[in-house]
């Protein structure tokens, strides 16, 4: 054992809603003792640390969803929690806009979910559209007021000082590798040593499964990573895009599409598309793991969800490997972009759940377990949604965090 010390809570995953979880842990049992474990030796390595830097306003989520209400009271307390620390940030606002005629349509449907969701939106015509950005060819649009940018990984720091601050204990290059249970303690064996903890909370992003059923909790679900690839405009094309820029949502397909984001550097980004990750933690299109192909290959739901979505799932295939193709999927927004006008930058994967019917799990998913609970799926926006997250895994756990059915969702 650590000493033969006992902590209150453990936090599994050092990325920014196991953070989250933790620094308000600490701010809801102020004599707790609380731990967090991260295998990688920094924080926010994986999902945080390599998303799009979007505070999302939660438009896209279906109505009374917990990403829905996470993301829209997460877009308000994320800038309220930057203005409070001094990160750099902006509420710039987005336009998602209609290229097609057939488009309309489902323009006109996120339009009334905005407004289900309470949110601030506004139709706009094509020279409406223009006003906010000029280079954009588009039928119509929907200008978002509430989205805006922010560096996660500042976010995720801030987090870091603040545990450290409440008297929270952080390991980094610390594995969990196996977990036990005894009658009203779990002992969490890494491979830095053991760790036992009255109450274990598994926010472990692209192993959260893994770790879930070292727990002997089955999610019911299986973490299947998409990579998305993402391009850059070179400095003197920056000017063509003044906010963000996205388009209509496929909505038979499960990602946003390629579209274009002012980051908080000022650089703009560009992309992502989303093709099957070799490798859970594999950000280059080089990347592989056996183990992680082979689970993802020999679990049939995906064999379902790649018949379903084959004829995107190839477009997306096609984007990764042709720079023409992934550029002409930009044209379609702003036509004045060119080949010459982007250069690959990073890619981040996205742990997204996959149920064994061959859907995805599409909400956050919070799996009770005995003297825990576990985050299984929680890809954007839970950035955005990270202290919302946090407070709603502090509810869910009684007074009695030792006892082992305390935990409702």
């Amino acid at each position: 054992m650590n000493n033969n010390l006992t902590y209150d809570f453990a936090i599994v995953g050092g990325g920014i809603v196991g953070l989250a979880t933790a620094m308000t842990l600490g701010d809801c049992y102020p004599e707790a003792k609380i731990l967090v474990l991260e295998k990688e030796n920094d924080w926010a390595s994986h999902q945080t640390g390599n998303n799009s830097g979007v505070i999302h306003s939660g438009i896209y989520y279906k109505p009374g969803s917990f990403k829905a209400r996470f993301c829209r009271e997460g877009s308000r307390s994320m800038v309220e929690f930057c203005q409070q620390h001094d990160i750099p940030h902006e509420v710039c606002g987005k336009v998602i806009i209609a290229t097609t005629t057939a488009q309309l349509p489902l323009l006109d449907n996120l339009y009334e979910r905005g407004i289900a969701n309470g949110l601030g939106v506004r139709k706009l015509s094509a020279a409406e559209v223009a006003e906010y950005e000029p280079h954009v060819s588009c039928l119509a649009g929907i200008h978002v007021p509430t989205t805006g940018i922010v560096d996660y990984k500042k976010v995720a720091q801030k987090y870091v000082e603040i545990i450290q601050a409440q008297g929270g204990e952080l390991k980094l290059g610390t594995k969990v590798e196996r977990i036990r249970h005894t009658s009203n303690r779990t002992v969490l064996d890494t491979n830095s040593g053991s760790f036992e903890t009255k109450f274990t909370i598994n926010c472990a992003g692209l192993q959260s499964d893994r770790i879930a059923k070292k727990s002997g909790v089955d999610p019911q679900a299986k973490i299947v990573p998409f990579r998305g690839e993402y391009y850059e405009l070179v400095p003197e094309k920056r000017y063509l895009v003044k906010g963000l820029i996205y388009p209509v949502p496929n909505p038979a397909f499960p990602f946003l599409g390629v579209h274009f984001t002012r980051m908080i550097d000022g650089s703009v980004h560009a992309g992502p598309n989303a093709v099957l990750s070799f490798k859970r933690e594999g950000y280059h299109k080089t990347d592989f793991d056996f183990k992680d192909l082979a689970e993802v290959l020999t679990y049939p739901a995906f064999w379902k969800l790649a018949a379903k979505h084959a004829d995107e799932g190839i477009k997306e295939i096609v984007r990764s490997w042709s720079k023409a193709a992934f550029v002409r999927s930009l044209q379609q927004l702003i036509p004045e972009v060119r080949e010459q006008d982007v250069v690959p930058t990073h890619a981040g994967v996205r742990a997204q759940a996959l149920k064994a019917d061959g859907s995805l799990v599409d909400d956050f998913l919070l799996v009770p377990g005995k003297n825990a609970m576990h985050v299984c799926n929680a890809p954007s926006p839970a950035a955005t949604s990270s202290l919302e997250i946090g407070k709603a895994i502090v509810a869910a756990i009684s007074q009695s965090p030792s006892q082992a059915n305390t935990v409702k969702v």
